[in-house]
């Protein structure tokens, strides 16, 4: 089931490194925004408060570009990183021409819920039977309930680990400090 880190697109590993070197550059200098040059030329901005922000709310965080990919390393540190990927994919999914539905729609599946699945999720029996009876006929909708089902377990069991991981504990720690000063 678990793939390693080979197993993240390159992208993202790279932008988790580039996290990981702008919030230890945050923890030690006590300006409001780091500014780091990525391999790609374009500018990584990460403000202060984005951190903060996070806390917030479990949708906050997932649209926070950083976040999301922070959050995603986290999972995957978790060995759970195929439920962000999942969530991902519907998302993307959802953006699908209508004439490319069923393909997409069975890619998704057989990665993530059929019985073989490579990075199968981790969904109830019911779920899974009224998402298979939506792949007979594949349409925008046919994944929404597998992935309230994910979204909720994210929600309610991995977002309040990653509040507590120790790396964003002590970045949120510092952001405070910055900002008192």
């Amino acid at each position: 089931m678990c793939r390693g880190l080979e197993s993240l697109p390159t992208t993202c590993l790279e932008r988790a490194k580039e996290l990981k070197d702008l919030f230890v550059s945050l923890l030690q200098k006590s300006d409001h925004s780091i500014t780091s040059q990525s391999k790609k030329n374009d500018k990584l901005r990460l403000n202060a408060d984005e951190p903060l922000k996070w806390k917030e709310s479990f949708d906050d965080l997932l649209s926070s570009q950083n976040g999301l990919c922070l959050f995603r390393a986290f999972l995957h540190s978790q060995f759970s990183e195929e439920n962000i990927a999942f969530y991902l994919a519907c998302e993307d999914y959802r953006e699908t021409k209508p004439s490319k539905l069923a393909a997409k729609a069975k890619n998704i599946y057989d990665e993530f819920i059929g019985s073989d699945a490579s990075r199968e999720v981790n969904l109830d029996h019911v779920t899974k039977a009224i998402t298979k009876e939506n792949m007979e006929h594949p349409n925008l909708s046919c994944f929404n309930l597998a992935q309230a089902k994910i979204y909720t377990l994210m929600e309610k069991d991995c977002y309040p680990r990653f509040l507590k991981s120790p790396t964003l504990l002590e970045l949120s720690r510092k952001v405070k400090l910055t900002n008192c000063t």
